[in-house]
């Protein structure tokens, strides 16, 4: 990072670095609050769930999607980012303001918590398949890289994206499932990981929904596994956390790194070949570390994706972009600037 002249403390005061490193301990003794609080909330009894059939369309038999957000742009009453978000700091070091610009968005360094730029940052929206990166975090918490899932008939009832080579009756890795989930975005392989880690997709979801309680995530619901549902919903906050875990957990920041990748896979060959919708992953642009694409009707196109360069570490949140790829370039290009 550049710097000015030397200056004494006393006339210059803390040192851009030294702000980032106090707001980070501020941070991380805010998330220790939050989950002791969540652990409290948890021995007193929470919100109750919403039935499935209050849901709408997409919701497996069953599935509680926890309680519906008041509003669908406005902020919330209730903590938001898991304390690893900062959203006190602003958000206005960096200047952006396309002319089409993203319904929700907002750019952090992942390391302080620093907001660098949002819009509607904690304004709650339907997410899509960004769905995943909690349906990944789940089953990898409770599932090792060589348990297998049994691919049954209401595995490949799946709609939308998936794997699609699923082999019925067979059983399929949880890594090469977790890859298959996090890189072409298969709703096959977020039912199979489910199945496997909860016997139902409904008992995963209300998983799902505990996690996001117990982290503080204020803004976040889900309704489905792999995010074809309108009521999985969350907040750019709540999603550039959520982002952060993905990246801080070895197992999956490996596989979200991937431009593409070949996992050992029960079918002719041995093998299966993935390549990740990332844009930026696919446009090689520089320091791309992940993290992961959504879209449906309803949530427009989705994107949580960071990059790196030398000890700089940026995450993006875009939602319902016109262009999520250009748009995350753009924004992480003049976030590397603002810091560097």
């Amino acid at each position: 990072m550049s710097s000015g002249p030397f200056l004494t403390p006393s006339r210059r005061g803390p040192t851009r670095g030294q702000i980032r490193r106090r707001r980070a301990v501020a941070l991380a003794l805010l998330a220790l609050l939050a989950a002791g609080a969540a652990v409290v909330a948890g021995v007193l009894g929470g919100p109750g769930g919403v039935p499935s059939a209050a849901l709408g369309v997409d919701a497996p038999p069953g599935v509680a999607a926890g309680p519906a957000p008041q509003g669908a742009n406005g902020p919330l009453d209730t903590p938001v980012g898991g304390g690893l978000i900062d959203l006190d700091g602003g958000g206005d070091e960096v200047e952006y303001d396309p002319r089409r610009p993203p319904k929700g968005g907002l750019l952090v360094d992942l390391d302080s918590g620093e907001v660098l730029w949002q819009r509607r940052g904690t304004g709650v929206r339907p997410i899509a398949s960004l769905t995943k990166m909690m349906t990944a975090l789940v089953a990898a918490e409770r599932l090792e890289a060589g348990d297998k899932a049994k691919i049954t008939d209401e595995v490949l009832a799946y709609r939308g994206s998936g794997v699609g080579l699923l082999p019925k009756g067979k059983g399929v890795k949880v890594e090469a499932l977790l890859h298959g989930l996090l890189l072409p975005s298969g709703n096959d392989a977020a039912r199979a990981l489910a199945l496997r880690a909860a016997d139902s997709q409904a008992a995963f979801v209300e998983r799902m929904n505990q996690q996001a309680e117990r982290w503080g995530l204020g803004c976040t619901t889900f309704a489905s596994v792999e995010g074809l549902s309108s009521r999985n919903r969350s907040c750019p906050a709540d999603l550039a956390a959520l982002g952060r875990r993905v990246l801080d957990a070895p197992r999956l920041a490996e596989i979200v790194a991937k431009e593409r990748a070949q996992v050992p896979f029960p079918i002719e060959g041995g093998r299966l070949f993935l390549t990740n919708n990332n844009p930026l992953l696919r446009e090689d642009y520089r320091g791309a570390i992940g993290v992961k694409t959504g879209y449906t009707r309803r949530a427009g196109r989705c994107l949580v994706a960071a990059a790196e360069r030398g000890d700089e570490r940026l995450l993006v949140v875009l939602l319902d972009s016109p262009d999520p790829g250009r748009q995350a370039e753009q924004l992480l290009d003049r976030g590397f600037k603002a810091l560097g």
